[in-house]
């Protein structure tokens, strides 16, 4: 996997953050390179000003893009202040350095909000961003769906694993274990919210995904933007992945 940087790392802190990423990456097989437009590039640690967030522009949706931001004091409240810059650089995540004596270390996520990297001393440091980073920036990125309506007339109410599917669903839903959306709107305004929706698909009650496999190729999986404690129609709550389009990266939904 090829990686570089983009934007101002001259703050001492932010310099220490590049050089430990950068070793740790080139440690772990992957390559630096200085050049944006390399056709191999997948992943970009986009260093912004939280006053003014520049934005690169991907060439391809595969592209993982890491904003990183430094404040001075730590804020009253860490997502509200950090959300807008994940949303305005149209990064994948943000790695938010808060600067208030030592330096605490936050991601922020588009799906789940934000949580606190523990401190560790040294290389552990970089090695735990590295183990939390490399999994997204290595994943396959796939948001476009292609519907063919070809499901079996047998399938229209569903089966057996679309009821448990949606079983399921109920049971994490009482028991509170669903992701919860927090109140995108009230962080972003209406231009940013609409490069979310463009960008990455997010939308509608929840989170996440559940699915169970129906075949060797097939599997039925909840759609994107459903409440997944009230699953119920087919095509609609639930759909049928039948393949996927690599050259294209599209997934094949079969619905009635």
């Amino acid at each position: 996997m090829k990686f570089t940087f983009v934007g101002d790392i001259a703050d001492p802190t932010v310099s220490q953050l590049a050089s430990g990423l950068r070793q740790v990456f080139t440690q772990r097989g992957h390559e630096f390179v200085d050049d944006t437009d390399d056709a191999g590039l997948r992943l970009v640690f986009n260093f912004i000003d939280p006053d003014k967030p520049k934005v690169f522009r991907r060439r391809a949706k595969a592209v993982f893009i890491v904003s990183v931001a430094l404040t001075a004091g730590h804020p009253e409240n860490v997502l509200r202040q950090a959300y807008p810059l994940l949303v305005r650089s149209l990064a994948n995540l943000l790695i938010y350095l808060v600067r208030d004596g030592e330096v605490d270390t936050y991601f922020v996520t588009l799906e789940q909000g934000y949580y606190r990297i523990p401190h560790r001393a040294g290389a552990a440091y970089y090695e735990y961003l590295y183990d939390r980073l490399h999994p997204l920036a290595s994943s396959q990125l796939v948001i476009d769906n292609e519907f063919h309506p070809d499901l079996p007339r047998e399938l229209w109410e569903g089966d057996d694993l679309t009821r448990q599917l949606s079983d399921a669903g109920k049971r994490l839903d009482a028991l509170n274990l669903l992701p919860a959306p927090f109140p995108i709107h009230e962080m972003v305004d209406a231009r940013d919210l609409r490069h979310i929706e463009r960008l990455y698909g997010i939308g509608g009650l929840s989170y996440g995904n559940l699915s169970v496999r129906k075949s060797p190729t097939t599997y039925w999986m909840s759609a994107s933007g459903v409440d997944k404690g009230h699953m119920k129609v087919i095509g609609r709550d639930m759909l049928l992945v039948k393949g996927f389009d690599r050259e294209r990266n599209v997934m094949l939904l079969s619905v009635p």
